[in-house]
């Protein structure tokens, strides 16, 4: 983006159905900006999701809940460049976007959860994921990592042990971070609508409203 973006804070990108987005993902999502000093941290709502059946929330929804979520922290931002591709969401287009968008020299983060660390092997193009941008992966209680295999190869072979040794490049390395978790579930969420219970404190109350306003996630098939 810049001329100095080498020494300009990083920034990051963590992607998810957000089906809906949540207080936890939002406290996650602040943790990480405060944490690695980023400047600024994409909310990437995947519109085809390859690794999952598509959830029945259209993905435009998603995305402006997304929207209304971050409305007032500006180191928060959605991101619907999934929305306007055509075909599987893959994370490494969504990536080869923003190091377009960043330029060569910025540090580029890409958040993933530990299980979504598990099933990396079956990704397309998942070794690739380092040429464009450093993989910080959330480690959450009781999960385990790979002890052998591809992906614990690649571990082994790209860990850092510091936030600082993210900034000293642009892409290539692996963190592993520990956030507080919040007990809060989309799934829960979206069961409470669906019996006509409110899910007001779990999420935004402009969320809130939406779902309500729209009647989300009121039907079985809406349930996923």
């Amino acid at each position: 983006m810049s001329a100095n973006a080498a020494t300009a804070s990083p920034v990051a990108v963590l992607g998810g159905t957000f089906n809906p987005i949540h207080n936890g993902h939002l406290r996650s999502a602040l943790e990480l900006v405060e944490m690695l000093g980023l400047e600024r941290l994409h909310l990437m709502p995947a519109a085809n999701p390859p690794h999952r059946p598509a959830p029945a929330c259209p993905a435009e929804c998603r995305a402006d809940m997304v929207e209304l979520a971050v409305a007032g922290e500006p180191r928060l931002v959605c991101d619907r460049r999934e929305l306007d591709r055509s075909g599987p969401s893959w994370t490494i287009d969504s990536l080869a976007g923003l190091r377009h968008d960043y330029g060569p020299a910025r540090s580029l983060g890409m958040v993933l959860g530990c299980d979504a660390l598990l099933g990396l092997a079956g990704w397309h193009r998942w070794q690739a994921l380092l040429d464009y941008a450093h993989v910080i992966v959330i480690a959450r209680p009781g999960w385990q990592l790979p002890a052998a295999g591809p992906v614990a190869d690649w571990l082994a072979a790209h860990r850092v042990e510091s936030a600082g040794a993210l900034r000293a490049r642009p892409a290539g390395g692996v963190l592993m971070l520990e956030l507080r978790p919040l007990d809060i579930s989309a799934t829960d969420i979206r069961a409470l609508c669906r019996a006509g219970r409110s899910a007001r404190y779990l999420l935004p109350e402009p969320v809130l409203d939406y779902i309500e306003t729209r009647q989300l996630y009121r039907d079985t098939a809406d349930n996923n």
